[in-house]
């Protein structure tokens, strides 16, 4: 079942792999600058992005960092970030083929671990969180990024059934208490935690994805079929674009 999953996943974004070096929604925003200013202050010697995708965290943690390393378990998704590092002059990137569940690193080898869109595409989002805490340094900060499940019943199906519609290798979108408490059971102090609204535009993102047209259909059939309160929340607009809900997590080793 794990090479099954890590398969999976492995086939949906290689294949992709240029488009999430591009994409706007993930070589920007707000919460990409404030990692920027944590690690800028921070200046750790060996800094991981783990489960990188496209790369933009690594290269923003590269301008300040000494070294960082990519982990990532896609060869093709690494490969674009290795070649788009080099385009970018960044010398002091390394890239590694490992799932967060499984990473091959020594105990307490990072001064500082940063994770941003990955975790919901995680097999075992505990163990994922395990291996971050046991291949941070004693005194390391760490940085946690991704949509966040609203939580009544109501949103998070509608959430989950259209991120399995346009991606099946998505696992689960958990809510902000959820990550509190899988970090705290994972050795994690919690620093600070802030949520936003991030407009997703339906075309782009089931296009990043190459979600096949039924799958376009279905999720548009579930978004005009939901509730008022449902529309509201998600703010879905005629073409299907939306809001997701997003948060930021810093913490360091407990």
């Amino acid at each position: 079942m794990v090479e099954a999953h890590e398969k999976v996943v492995e086939a949906q974004f290689g294949p992709q792999a240029r488009a999430y070096v591009e994409s706007a929604v993930h070589a920007s925003g707000a919460d990409l600058d404030a990692v920027e200013a944590l690690v800028r202050e921070l200046r750790p010697e060996l800094a991981l992005d783990l489960g990188a995708g496209g790369g933009h965290v690594a290269y923003v943690m590269a301008r300040h960092a000494r070294r960082v390393i990519a982990a990532d378990l896609s060869r093709e998704m690494l490969a674009a970030v290795a070649a788009t590092a080099r385009g970018k002059g960044l010398s002091n990137i390394e890239t590694v083929e490992a799932p967060a569940e499984r990473l091959p690193f020594e105990d307490s080898t990072f001064d500082f671990v940063a994770s941003r869109f990955s975790a919901h595409h995680w097999r075992d989002f505990g163990a994922g969180l395990r291996e971050a805490r046991r291949a941070l340094k004693r005194s390391g900060r760490a940085v946690f990024i991704d949509a966040y499940s609203p939580g009544p019943p109501l949103f998070d199906t509608h959430l989950q059934a259209i991120e399995l519609l346009r991606d099946h290798s998505h696992v689960r979108n958990y809510t902000c208490a959820q990550w509190i408490e899988a970090l705290g059971r994972s050795g994690f102090a919690i620093e600070a935690c802030r949520t936003w609204k991030l407009r997703m535009d339906f075309p782009v993102w089931t296009a990043r994805m190459r979600t096949p047209e039924e799958n376009v259909r279905a999720i548009r059939s579930l978004q005009i079929a939901a509730s008022s309160e449902t529309k509201a929340h998600f703010a879905i607009e005629p073409d299907g674009s939306f809001l997701l809900d997003v948060m930021m997590i810093e913490a360091s080793a407990a």
